[in-house]
Order: C-alpha cells, then sequence, then structure tokens
C-alpha cells in the first residue's frame, strides 16, 4: 500500500535569459520531452530587446509541456502577456499563482533600475503567494536575484523586496535568472534553496 505521505513528485525543468535563442529552446524542449518534465519554468528576458517573441515558448507547448513565464529586464508584461494568450497551457506568473499536483508557484518579473520598483516585485510576489491554498511545496519564481545573492559579484546589487519575500513567504525553492555569470549558482537563505538558472537549465524534482 501506499504511504499517504508518498506523493507524487513534480518534475519541473527552470531557465531564464533565453534572448531570443531558438536553438537553445529547440534543445530544451526536446530535453523536457526526453526528462518527461511535467512544468517548464522561463524566468524572463525570453527575448533580446522585444526584437522576436517567435519560437520561443511554441516548442514547449508542442513538446505538451505547460508553461509558466515572466517578464524580464527585456520586455514587458504585455509581451508576456501576449505570448500567455498565444499559446495553450501558457501563464504569467507576474502577481498570479499556479498549483501542479499541490506544488504552489507564484513569482514578479521585471529588473530593478529597468523596468520594475522594490514596491511593485514585493506586491506582486506577496499577491501570488496569497493566492495559494492547501500546498504542500511553494516555488518562487522572480527574474531579479535578491539582496546579498553571490549573483552581487557581478555589480548589480539584488532586489531588498525578493530577499524580504523569501523570509515572510518561505518558498521551498527561488527560481532567479538576470546575471548570466551567476548561472548554475545555488544558495540558502533559511529553508528556502535558491537556484539562479540564467541560461543554465536546472531540472529538479519537488
Amino acid at each position: 500500500m501506499k504511504h499517504p505521505g508518498n506523493r507524487k513528485k513534480t518534475r519541473i525543468l527552470a531557465v531564464g535569459d533565453i534572448h531570443g535563442d531558438t536553438g537553445l529552446v529547440k534543445k530544451l524542449a526536446e530535453k523536457a520531452k526526453k526528462e518527461n518534465v511535467d512544468l517548464v519554468i522561463l524566468a524572463g528576458d525570453l527575448t533580446l530587446a522585444e526584437s522576436s517573441v517567435k519560437n520561443i515558448v511554441g516548442p514547449f507547448t508542442k513538446a505538451e509541456k505547460p508553461v509558466l513565464l515572466l517578464h524580464g529586464n527585456h520586455e514587458s508584461i504585455a509581451t508576456v502577456d501576449f505570448l500567455a494568450e498565444m499559446y495553450p497551457n501558457t501563464k504569467n506568473i507576474h502577481g498570479y499563482s499556479f498549483v501542479k499536483d499541490k506544488v504552489g508557484i507564484f513569482g514578479a518579473g521585471g529588473a530593478l533600475e529597468f523596468n520594475t520598483t522594490e514596491k511593485e516585485i514585493f506586491d506582486a510576489l506577496k499577491k501570488g503567494n496569497n493566492a495559494l491554498k492547501k500546498v504542500n511545496k511553494k516555488i518562487m519564481v522572480t527574474h531579479m536575484h535578491h539582496n546579498g545573492s553571490k549573483a552581487e559579484f557581478s555589480g548589480f546589487k539584488g532586489s531588498k523586496a525578493i530577499k524580504k519575500a523569501v523570509k515572510e513567504f518561505k518558498p521551498d525553492i527561488l527560481i532567479s535568472a538576470h546575471i548570466h555569470e551567476a548561472e548554475g549558482i545555488e544558495e540558502k537563505m533559511g529553508k528556502t534553496k535558491i537556484i539562479n538558472v540564467s541560461r543554465k537549465e536546472k531540472i529538479f524534482d519537488i
């Protein structure tokens, strides 16, 4: 008999900073299929200064993978809303949340000094978190890194709002991107595991 605590794990592929690289998307969509992921998270900067939104989400939906996305500093919320409307099973989670197998996912896009403020980031995260009910695990997704992050070696200060949100909402995992040189860096804040994916995708089970 299955132990009630043994819920099915959810397998996620998370990546950011695609910047219109359709070759990368094609590879990642194939990987998502091969690795049998349940969900794809795109953590902002999907385009290169809005230049092209072609074949950024399509290959994932073609592989029948639901996609959650956010805007970065290279595109507007409107562009991400457009992508979410254009493709089935695609949702913009800026200020919103999504639940899959009792895993709740919420997020905030944009980057300070480009197209958002600390208040907008925190308000979006709070709104998304507050909408989550009866979840076993939580994943917070931001485009930016948090204040005090190892990614600050780049010279770009992280967001205090993201740090505050981690402390208050206690997600199990924080996915962030934005600083390309920080791709693959993992760290911890309290019980939250923080993964800076940037262009280096991360597949994990939760």
